[in-house]
């Protein structure tokens, strides 16, 4: 299919310069702002772009859940031609409309969604193998030490969603995205490309949960800038929901901290990457599936420990 990855996120906020220096201190790069504007927006490596507006904003859709959270996601397509193609399948969506040169339209969770050709780049940066058991790369060099993070690209958005067969079904026979992996009755994880990573969407159905934003995740080099960045974040005083930490079902080091704009904002790295030949699997939703192992409260940044908490979060 012609959907290349997620090219832009939108947040309604309820406190704007709080939010503006998480996503300064997680790593993303400030774009210049007009004196009176009432957004602000930073971008990746690649040029996908996370922007923030006040929560009452009038530009922005109706949100999907209280708080401030997700108000709309735009996914990249690789062509003109590709667009107009996906137009014919996207017209009798709700809240279907042309904007300018996208697509706008809503999701059957209720998450308001956008189209349009990527304007991200290839990123080229250097990052040093690890040295394995017979498999020696790294010679004559340390490994990294990171004082933060600089996140590449935005990976995967994962939502709470209330009806998720509508939901998969809508993003794999509207969207074409490929099934990577399923918990059996609870979630899927799916990947715009038939050859990708494990996953750019999850999809998750909890009991006595109704929908909303679980986490946005961004690509970093390596394990390492996962394990820098993160404690980067806590030395600014920014808590960890879970991490440092290893999902079995991708593979993916990963590194969650609490976002003040909605849900949590990850890091990961090394997640697997999928081909036409991989077939999906129907596991059980367990800790131990979904996490092979993980530090709570993150890593101090002063002892360099575990981080260990005072009081009430």
């Amino acid at each position: 299919m012609s959907i290349t990855g997620i090219e832009k996120l939108e947040f309604g906020v309820e406190d704007l310069p709080t939010c503006e220096k998480f996503l300064q201190d997680f790593g993303l790069q400030p774009m210049l702002q007009h004196w009176g504007e009432p957004r602000r927006e930073f971008t990746t490596l690649s040029g996908a772009s996370v922007v923030l507006y006040p929560q009452n904003s009038e530009v922005l859709p109706a949100a999907f859940e209280a708080g401030s959270t997700l108000r709309r996601m735009t996914w990249g397509v690789e062509s003109p031609a590709a667009l107009a193609a996906l137009q014919q399948k996207l017209a009798d969506m709700p809240g279907f409309r042309q904007v300018g040169e996208e697509l706008e339209c809503r999701d059957p969770n209720g998450m308001t969604l956008r189209f349009g050709v990527t304007a991200q780049q290839a990123v080229e940066v250097p990052v040093l193998p690890i040295n394995q058991w017979g498999d020696v790369r790294r010679i004559d060099q340390a490994s990294p030490v990171y004082a933060k993070a600089e996140p590449i690209n935005i990976g995967h958005v994962v939502f709470f969603v209330e009806d998720l067969a509508a939901t998969e079904r809508f993003y794999r026979e509207q969207l074409g995205f490929q099934v990577s992996d399923r918990y059996i009755d609870r979630a899927v994880f799916l990947r715009t490309q038939v050859r990708g990573g494990h996953h750019n969407l999850f999809l998750l159905k909890l009991p006595n949960r109704s929908r909303g934003l679980n986490h946005v995740a961004f690509t970093v080099r390596d394990i390492h800038e996962v394990i820098g960045g993160g404690i980067a974040m806590n030395k600014e005083q920014w808590s960890t929901f879970i991490g440092p930490g290893r999902h079995p079902i991708s593979s993916a080091y990963f590194w969650y901290v609490n976002s003040p704009a909605g849900g949590a904002f990850e890091y990961y790295t090394n997640d697997d990457y999928l081909t036409e030949n991989w077939q999906p699997r129907e596991l059980e939703h367990s800790l131990v599936s979904f996490t092979e192992w993980a530090v709570e409260g993150g890593i101090d940044h002063d002892t360099r420990r575990q981080h260990k908490k005072t009081g009430a979060a």
